[in-house]
């Protein structure tokens, strides 16, 4: 008979609610909990139970996932989590945290001999519902069965990159900046062409089934010409954190910067334009004529 592990879900934000509602969807008995229990409440009419205090999520939990905010975020909760952890609990560990972050969480789990797997996932917002995000993976092979149900439950593909903490972040760095170049890309494209007095929806027209074309990027301009910028898939800040990762790695790995400065620029000017708590897409502010501002 499969082994059905019981989920304790540390982080109910966009991607956490998602997931949570993959994994019941699955037939996983799943516990939420967040800083902020209001955001954790309406999971409850889903199936999951709530839990008001951490020591309350963890009880009874054979595999705990942190899905948060950042490093820092999951440093704290854990470091109140670990002592509380059962004997044997697994700690899915799949926020992004970048390279030198996923070394502390898992130097916080090899003393207390918890296993630790690096896990972030790829994909936003609909991906994390569908249950069709794809986990990047890297942890000890021995308990493997343990994780691979919840891995098959939230992804539609797993991806394992190595049996020790640090691959999987280091692909989710790699991955994440492929991202926000194709959708900065998109973006100043369309931008581009609104300044040339052309219609921007032509362009998308113009590749369409081409070399050069993406599912990825019809998607991401139709939301910019749709002026759906403001329903976040994955937040744009949330993507300038992930910037800050990728070029504190690349600076470690001696990677030139040329990209990721400005990439780091573009975001920024769009979020200080207001637009930080919507669509990465919304990088399209960055991009606007003069007249247009």
């Amino acid at each position: 008979m499969p082994f059905t592990p019981s989920i304790a879900l540390l982080g109910t934000g966009t991607m956490g609610v998602g997931m949570a509602h993959s994994l019941l969807r699955a037939g996983l008995p799943t516990t939420v909990w967040n800083r902020h229990p209001e955001k954790a409440a309406p999971l409850a009419d889903d199936g999951a139970t709530v839990a008001e205090t951490l020591e309350d999520a963890l009880r009874g939990a054979t595999v705990v996932i942190t899905m948060l905010f950042d490093e820092d975020s999951v440093a704290e909760v854990m470091a109140q989590a670990i002592p509380l952890l059962e004997p044997g609990t697994v700690w899915i560990q799949a926020s992004t945290v970048g390279r030198a972050g996923i070394d502390r969480l898992a130097a916080m789990a090899h003393p207390h001999g918890v296993p630790f797997y690096d896990a972030p996932v790829v994909g936003t917002k609909q991906p994390a519902e569908d249950g069709k995000l794809t986990v990047l993976a890297s942890g000890p092979a021995a308990t493997r069965e343990v994780v691979q149900p919840v891995f098959d439950a939230i992804g539609a593909k797993t991806v394992w990159l190595g049996d020790d903490a640090g691959p999987a972040s280091a692909m989710k760095l790699v991955a994440n900046s492929w991202v926000a170049t194709i959708t900065a890309g998109a973006a100043f494209a369309i931008e581009q062409a609104r300044a040339f007095g052309l219609d921007p929806a032509r362009f998308l027209e113009t590749v369409a089934g081409g070399a050069a074309d993406s599912p990825y990027l019809q998607a991401k301009g139709r939301t910019i010409l749709e002026d759906r910028t403001s329903d976040p898939q994955f937040a744009l800040d949330g993507l300038r954190k992930d910037l800050a990762l990728i070029l504190e790695a690349d600076i470690a790995a001696g990677v030139p910067t040329t990209l990721v400065d400005s990439l780091l620029e573009s975001y920024g000017t769009a979020s200080e334009r207001g637009h930080g708590g919507g669509d990465i897409s919304a990088v399209a502010a960055a991009f606007a004529a003069d007249d247009e501002e």
